[in-house]
């Protein structure tokens, strides 16, 4: 497809552009209409209710006509930004002409999975494809236990999988069921180095998280373990990165100990961490990896891949779904892969990110309540605290500036005292820098009202 490259271009003086403070009446009133009968919003919504129009690239318009810079991407989605050419094209194209043939064979869904099984490292080529990210961790647990015969799962704090059982049973359960944890998952403290859950101190602690791990599943597992489950980098949990050597380690002690390593990329895949796949960034090969969120730019379309190797365990589990390969998904799969390599977008994620991780630090510097910043590519996040030798989490102040950096056209994601960011990869340095100027004025603004 031939399409204008300069389709998202935006004029930096005039963004973001709020003209009724938001969110304004027709954004409220839209809202009301939902809430009557929509329960359960996030806590974005929650704390600020606006309600969106349309989506162009970089920016996000809301009913009452103000346009945001989206720092956000629908929480790690439009890694191509909103609406891209290729991608509606795409979608357009296959709706008109199938949308759902169970999980028959299309020719879009054969050239998405060659597509997807030529950027997946090492033999990751067994693929199955679902809608959301929770079918298909839910699905590769399954496949676990189907190659190992075993049932038992290690997760880690703070990381997020999904909100169906088995899923939700792998992070903190207390926010997402009123029931306890399934039989067989346990948790275990992760490598959060500013956080260390045993006070140690990086590097002098030689990663003693891991071998605390290897402990806990000897002693606490019952000899069935059949993987461990974790996130490369936590979003939820306030995009904690692990050192270097953390996920080697993680995989050298699951082959050690005869256990699958399985690794949710459904927040990092697809560029969003300077790399098509964040494991890259260490060179691990996982037994099974899932996918999700940018893996289609928004359309929903998930997926695990398995070693090939054990791929023939799939006809055991039961691995269709109804929706999951349709054309529609297929196409918007393709279209983002395709666009990832022609537009260079692993390498230009890893360059926005490296100005943004400079940027963040200068603000860290120049704030009392700012803790730790951190992040790869374009997934980063800072930490606000009320004290920086205590490092006590600081919520309400977290709130207060999500919410003022949204009242002046930032569209971004909370979590309580961490605040996430995550542009889209085709945005240029100087609106990521006027972003983040957001940012620091909304710091400065809640660090005077609440006497800092």
């Amino acid at each position: 497809m031939d399409y204008d490259k300069n389709w998202a271009k935006v004029d930096i003086d005039n963004i973001p552009d709020i003209k009724v403070p938001p969110p304004g009446p027709k954004s409220k009133a839209l809202h009301d209409r939902a809430e009557k009968y929509m329960k359960g919003y996030s806590s974005q919504v929650r704390l600020f209710p606006v309600s969106f129009e349309s989506g162009r690239g970089i920016t996000l318009t809301d009913a009452d006509g103000n346009t945001y810079i989206d720092f956000s991407s629908g929480i790690y989605v439009t890694n191509l930004g909103h609406c891209h050419p290729k991608v509606v094209e795409y979608i357009q194209k296959h709706t008109a002409n199938l949308m759902n043939c169970h999980d028959y064979t299309t020719e879009v869904k054969a050239q998405f999975l060659e597509k997807l099984a030529s950027v997946t490292p090492g033999n990751l080529n067994g693929i199955q494809m679902y809608c959301a990210g929770t079918e298909a961790v839910e699905a590769a647990m399954r496949a676990a236990r189907a190659y190992t015969g075993k049932h038992e799962f290690f997760s880690f704090y703070g990381d997020f999988h999904g909100k169906t059982m088995s899923a939700v049973s792998l992070t903190e359960v207390a926010n997402y069921t009123s029931g306890p944890r399934a039989v067989g998952h346990h948790m275990a403290p992760n490598g959060h180095c500013y956080r260390c859950h045993y006070d140690k101190q990086y590097p002098e602690c030689s990663l003693f998280c891991v071998d605390a791990l290897e402990k806990q599943i000897r002693m606490e597992g019952t000899g069935n373990v059949a993987g461990v489950v974790l996130e490369p980098i936590q979003g939820w949990g306030g995009s904690v990165v692990y050192p270097d050597e953390y996920l080697p380690k993680i995989r050298e002690m699951c082959d050690r100990l005869g256990i699958l390593l399985v690794v949710d990329e459904v927040l990092t895949c697809c560029a969003r961490t300077g790399k098509m796949f964040c494991v890259d960034h260490y060179d691990v090969v996982p037994d099974i990896m899932v996918l999700g969120k940018g893996l289609a730019n928004g359309f929903p379309c998930t997926a695990f891949a398995i070693r090939e190797d054990y791929s023939e365990v799939l006809e055991k589990i039961s691995a269709s779904t109804s929706y999951g390969g349709n054309p529609m998904a297929a196409a918007a799969g393709l279209a983002s892969l395709e666009v990832i390599e022609e537009e260079n977008l692993v390498e230009k994620a890893e360059k926005l990110g490296d100005f943004m991780i400079r940027s963040l630090k200068e603000i860290q510097n120049n704030h009392k309540i700012i803790g730790e910043v951190r992040g790869k590519g374009c997934l980063l996040g800072m930490e606000v605290i009320k004290d920086q030798k205590t490092r006590e989490p600081f919520d309400q102040a977290g709130q207060k500036i999500y919410q003022k950096a949204f009242s002046k056209g930032l569209a971004w994601i909370p979590a309580g005292h961490n605040l996430r960011m995550s542009p889209a990869l085709i945005m240029e340095q100087e609106v990521a820098q006027k972003a983040l100027e957001i940012i620091d004025a909304s710091i400065t603004e809640v660090e005077k009202e609440l006497g800092y």
